[in-house]
């Protein structure tokens, strides 16, 4: 509660907000959570009919079909907003191998979904950020802050959106604010398809590991993500620009 007025902090009434790959996970946490703040929430993503069902699950949201990839499906979508306040740029994809074992074209899809889709939806939805003098949330990485075994693309893809993260916050200081949150390893639907295509014979070993590389111990809930999500796109936050901000369980100050 805010002690100063009695009313509940954090609130995102009458906003209107842009999940990226929304339909699950953090994506998905995030949407739930901005709806519960009262915005009206755009759950975009390439799988519709999750969207979809996302989208059934929460009020004030509506489900749109999206390929982050591509311009024009990319200008469809941002045509089909009436207005937009938030947009939280969080679909991505991983890959693992270290730099011997990431072949051309596996290097050039990371940085595709997880690098060109960010460039590509704030630039679409840039005309209609500066008019409502929006907030943008970029979904990065521990990995773009450390290095991460076997895991060269993804590094290297987490590293760039945080260099946009803050680039775009120098052009625009007054205009906009664009901020991004760094998680550490989280409990997804991403993590549960790591393990069943990289250690499918051995996932709870493998599990163990992942919750033991966060020094708190646990890996991290989508809940936890899309709070701060929440709160760098309301008011309590207007003096929150350029950030970078890690939720990893210690694991970088380590």
């Amino acid at each position: 509660m805010n002690s100063a007025s009695g009313l509940e902090a954090f609130r995102l009434d009458g906003r209107h907000a842009l999940v990226t790959g929304g339909a699950s996970g953090i994506g998905k946490a995030t949407c739930r959570e901005l709806a519960a703040a009262g915005a009206h929430v755009c759950i975009a993503d390439l799988d519709l009919p999750r969207a979809k069902q996302a989208a059934s699950e929460m009020a004030n949201a509506r489900a749109a079909q999206v390929d982050v990839t591509d311009p024009a499906s990319v200008a469809r979508l941002i045509e089909s907003l009436p207005q937009l306040d938030i947009l939280v740029n969080n679909a991505g994809i991983g890959l693992v191998g270290d730099i011997s074992h990431t072949e051309p074209e596996d290097f050039s899809r990371i940085l595709e979904v997880n690098v060109k889709s960010v460039y590509l939806v704030t630039r679409a939805a840039l005309p209609l950020l500066l008019q409502s003098h929006g907030s943008i949330v970029n979904m990065g990485s521990v990995a773009g802050l450390i290095g991460v075994k076997q895991r060269l693309a993804y590094c290297a893809s987490k590293g760039a959106v945080i260099a946009m993260t803050r680039q775009i916050a120098v052009d625009y200081p007054k205009e906009l604010r664009v901020n991004c949150i760094c998680p550490g390893t989280v409990d997804t639907p991403f993590v549960e398809g790591y393990l069943e295509k990289y250690h499918a014979h051995e996932k709870d070993k493998v599990r163990a590991e992942l919750n033991a590389r966060q020094p708190i111990g646990r890996l991290g809930r989508p809940q936890e993500i899309a709070s701060m999500v929440r709160y760098l796109c309301s008011k309590e936050a207007e003096f929150v620009n350029g950030a970078i901000l890690p939720i990893d369980g210690g694991w970088t100050a380590a």
